[in-house]
């Protein structure tokens, strides 16, 4: 049987404006004590926005710690003073530019459970009028267009490698929102 792990005590060990990194004491049902390590953060929502033309808007961008061009659906951290409904609404606003009144959540998911409890949002986006790309300071986006078939190539070949992205593209492909 598998049993709850209890909680003994909580510290934080470094925060920033994204996230925090906590250590956590904890019993098992045997007695015995271990130390976790996790990342705590707000959660993060991902938007796929599909177009007029059948086709997607994903974002072309440097990813540091990979040191290579990542492509990705539009996404970021949950602003705490947001819905996620919100937040999903900005990101997609702030990386590519558009905005969207046709937004539906179709699923969540957990990014790397074993680290973090952040929780991903995912929204599918229609309905999509071009205004004006609003970057963060240390953003540098190039948007791309993609058919259906060029995303799930483009997997396969490994050139869209992102977790997120995978993640939310296996959700809507099972969502009942595909259309």
């Amino acid at each position: 049987m598998i049993e709850e792990q209890k909680t003994i005590s909580n510290k934080l060990i470094d925060k920033n404006p994204y996230w925090e990194y906590h250590i956590d004491e904890y019993a098992l049902s045997n007695g015995k004590i271990y130390n976790y390590y996790f990342v705590n953060t707000p959660g993060s929502t991902f938007v796929i926005p599909k177009n007029d033309k059948n086709n997607y808007i994903l974002t072309k961008q440097y990813r540091y710690l990979n040191k290579k061009i990542s492509i990705e659906f539009p996404g970021g951290g949950q602003k705490t003073d947001l819905s996620s409904l919100q937040n999903a609404i900005n990101e997609l606003s702030e990386e590519t530019g558009y905005f969207t009144n046709n937004i539906t959540k179709i699923g969540e998911f957990n990014p790397f459970n074993g680290v973090t409890n952040e929780i991903c949002s995912v929204y599918l986006a229609t309905d999509l009028e071009l205004k004006q790309q609003n970057l963060d300071e240390t953003e540098q986006i190039e948007i791309i267009e993609l058919s259906y078939n060029q995303i799930n190539q483009m997997i396969s070949s490994g050139e869209i490698w992102d977790g997120m992205t995978l993640a939310a593209w296996a959700i809507f492909n099972f969502s009942k929102e595909k259309k």
